[in-house]
C-alpha cells in the first residue's frame, strides 16, 4: 500500500501539555506523532463542523427563518410559571 504524502509541522507547546502527550503515547503504546495527528484531525473536524453550522445558521437568517427576541423572552419567562408557553416556532 502506498504511503500518503506528509509534511512536518512544528509547534511550541507548554511543557505540561507535552508531558501529557508523552504520557498518553506511553499508555496507548503509540508514538507522539500519532497522538498529535489524532488530536489535530479531531480539532480540524470540529472547526469545519462549526463553520458549516455557522454558514447554515446565517443562510436561515437570510431566508428569514428566525424567531424574534420578544417571543423567546416571553417563552423563557413563562417556564417557571404554572402555565408555560409552548416553544416558539
Amino acid at each position: 500500500m502506498a504511503q500518503a504524502e506528509t509534511r512536518v509541522l512544528t509547534a511550541h507547546v507548554p511543557l505540561p501539555l507535552a508531558d501529557k502527550v508523552d504520557q498518553l503515547a506511553s499508555r496507548l503504546e503509540r508514538s507522539r506523532g500519532w497522538i498529535m495527528k489524532q488530536a489535530l484531525s479531531a480539532w480540524v473536524e470540529q472547526e469545519e463542523e462549526r463553520n458549516r453550522l455557522t454558514r447554515e445558521a446565517l443562510a436561515e437568517v437570510d431566508a428569514g427563518l428566525v424567531i424574534d427576541h420578544q417571543s423567546i423572552q416571553a417563552w423563557a419567562d413563562s417556564l417557571d410559571t404554572d402555565n408555560p408557553l409552548p416553544v416558539p416556532r
